[in-house]
Order: structure tokens, then C-alpha cells, then sequence
């Protein structure tokens, strides 16, 4: 699993949309003026790379679907 190289795209994918999640979460609680200036963006780029992530973990299922 691990040698097929969309899983890993995918595995890291997932990782890169867990750290833009964490990221937010961390500045949403320090408040202040870089979560008002940067809030909107730092969720525009989490669900663009969640989008990613979804797609390809859909290629992977569907690609390891076939027979």
C-alpha cells in the first residue's frame, strides 16, 4: 500500500489539511489581528486542499475497485 504512489499523495493530502485545521483552530483561540485579517483565508485553503484530499482519495478507491 504504502508503494503505490497516489496513497501517499493521498496520506499526505490528508496530513497538509490536518496542519491548516490545527493552524486555524490555534489562531481562532489566540484571537487578535492576524485571525481577523487571515481567518477567512487560512478556511479557504483548508477546504481547497480538503477537496484535493477527497479527490484523490476517490481516485485511489475507485482505481483499487477494479478488477
Amino acid at each position: 500500500m504504502f508503494s503505490d504512489p497516489l496513497f501517499v499523495f493521498a496520506a499526505i493530502a490528508c496530513l497538509v489539511v490536518l496542519g491548516i485545521l490545527l493552524f486555524g483552530i490555534g489562531t481562532f483561540a489566540k484571537g487578535g489581528e492576524f485571525n481577523k485579517r487571515n481567518a477567512n483565508k487560512i478556511m479557504r485553503w483548508r477546504l481547497g486542499v480538503q477537496f484535493v484530499a477527497a479527490a484523490l482519495i476517490v481516485a485511489l478507491a475507485g482505481l483499487r475497485s477494479r478488477p
